[in-house]
């Protein structure tokens, strides 16, 4: 047995998004493909295709949660589900044949696409992690060195992993970056696993190769984006002070859902987390 953690991240561009968020989004393998092929069952029930065939390439949470489409979702009364799918796939197949009615449709699937897309990866027994990062803060120089969220992500995909029955080995699956970055990021991460103490330990149960897949063509690294866009503009953890939309909480709360939990006598560990300051610490440095 073994788990896959599809990683991917929201607001790396630091100019809209309130929060930098790191997700990752782990799923045994045994269900990987029943998953994959519920979620695309999914797409053709909510839209009558799927999201790929409708725009080619990867719809991202940016445009499929963003305020307009709640805008549009609010225009009239909730849309019945056989209808709204036959509108939504009119104004899909065809985006010149515009309406109020067919605009409505989509945006009404959207939302209860990508809540439903997260309730789903919860009965499978996913697990949720994510990192918040303020945008101001503090940013490591470009250095070998593995920033600060990602080594907290790995240590609680670790601490997932070793509560696990038989210790089940785990991999990371990464959206491809351009080439170059993907080769830095790389870099990092076998330094990380392989020049420090953590890493090493943490090498047990994590393979320290990740893998680089086109996220359009990827079904959980869509779903990994959803939760990290839903986490950037709609959870507030203790202390953080950017507002929320409030219209996202649905998504948001399908989110919180699968998030990782971890109790012992004396600490609960969550599995979503702020960090302020993205250098590395002294245990990071190799």
């Amino acid at each position: 047995m073994s788990w896959a953690l599809f990683i991917d991240e929201s607001g790396q561009d630091m100019k809209h998004s309130p929060y930098e968020v790191l997700a990752g989004l782990a799923v045994e393998d045994r269900q990987l493909w029943r998953l994959i092929r519920q979620l695309s069952d999914a797409q053709l029930h909510h839209f009558g295709m799927r999201l790929f065939e409708a725009y080619g390439k990867e719809a991202k949470a940016q445009k499929l949660l963003d305020r307009k489409t709640f805008k549009h979702a609010a225009q009239l009364a909730p849309i019945p589900q056989a209808e709204r799918q036959r509108l939504a796939r009119e104004i899909l197949e065809d985006g010149t044949q515009v309406s109020r009615r067919r605009l409505t449709a989509l945006a009404q699937a959207k939302i209860a696409y990508c809540e439903f897309a997260l309730k789903l990866a919860r009965s499978h027994g996913a697990k949720a992690f994510a990192t918040m990062v303020p945008q101001d803060a503090p940013r490591p120089d470009r250095s070998t060195s593995l920033r600060k969220d990602y080594a907290y992500l790995f240590e609680r995909f670790f601490m997932f992993l070793n509560g696990q029955a038989d210790d089940p080995m785990g991999y990371l699956v990464f959206d491809e970056l351009d080439k170059s970055a993907s080769h830095v990021l790389l870099g990092q991460v076998n330094s990380y696993f392989i020049k420090t103490a953590n890493g090493r330990t943490r090498s047990r149960l994590i393979i320290p190769e990740p893998f680089f897949v086109h996220s359009d063509l990827t079904t959980l690294v869509q779903v990994t984006d959803i939760i990290a866009y839903s986490l950037s503009w709609g959870l507030r953890l203790h202390s953080m002070t950017e507002p929320a939309r409030e219209e996202l909480a649905p998504v948001v709360q399908a989110a919180r859902g699968l998030q990782f939990r971890h109790e012992t006598k004396t600490r609960t560990t969550w599995g979503y987390t702020l960090i302020r300051d993205l250098r590395p610490s002294a245990a990071q440095v190799a």
